[in-house]
């Protein structure tokens, strides 16, 4: 009788599927108007004498998927390189609110918080506009935030540009942001995702003086 081997085999894992929600980033990518666009040329290229490319980028921090630091709502806020990394991983929720209107209303969500996880990300376009800026986004109300708070949610996202309307003056939502230090991403592109829970992997650059930072937002399979 052959010996049995030990330890015994490991059963392979199955990879687990994974959803990018991060917009493509590039010259012409929408910015909010006034904002810094993003732009690059090349410090270095290949050729005789120079064996790499080397790019040179100029950008707002809030191309493209993003996280808003406290500083840019608040002057005694903390930057996106000192913020703590843990709302950006971990259990999320992506809850749909699709052609709402132009802000999304706790009535909005009520279907989807039972057992609520501390990250919730709102899809509210059906075809999220990748190459234009919408002067029409959706966003969230400010007392939506704060139900969402109530009930222990430390990160909010959002697949417009920002939780504001764009023609606030006041940004009552990021001013929620700051009172119940919730932190937040901006710009997803949840088109392809399903409502229900994922892990999210979103994590800030350390740029210790920027008001905020590009994010990689990646949702995976639980």
């Amino acid at each position: 009788m052959p010996e049995a081997s030990y330890p015994p085999p490991r059963p392979a894992l199955r990879e687990r599927r994974l959803w990018d929600i991060s917009p493509p980033v590039h010259t012409g990518a929408p910015v909010f108007p006034g904002d810094t666009p993003y732009q690059q040329q090349w410090a270095a290229t290949l050729g005789p004498g120079c064996p790499v490319n080397v790019a040179t980028l100029t950008l707002s921090p809030h191309v493209g998927a993003h996280a808003d630091a406290p500083l840019h709502y608040s002057p005694e806020g903390a930057t996106a390189g000192l913020v703590d990394l843990a709302p950006y991983l971990g259990p999320c929720r992506v809850i749909h609110a699709i052609g709402v209107g132009p802000l999304v209303r706790i009535e909005h969500l009520r279907h989807a918080v039972a057992g609520l996880p501390p990250r919730v990300l709102v899809r509210t376009y059906q075809r999220m506009p990748q190459d234009r800026f919408d002067t029409a986004l959706p966003a969230f109300a400010p007392e939506t935030l704060s139900w969402l708070a109530d009930l222990g949610v430390r990160l909010v996202g959002i697949d417009s540009a920002s939780v504001d309307p764009a023609d606030s003056k006041t940004l009552d939502s990021h001013q929620v942001l700051r009172q119940r230090d919730l932190r937040v991403l901006e710009n997803l592109v949840l088109d392809e995702v399903a409502e229900g829970d994922y892990e999210l992997i979103a994590l800030p650059l350390k740029l210790i003086q920027a008001d905020a930072s590009p994010v990689r937002a990646v949702l995976r399979e639980l």
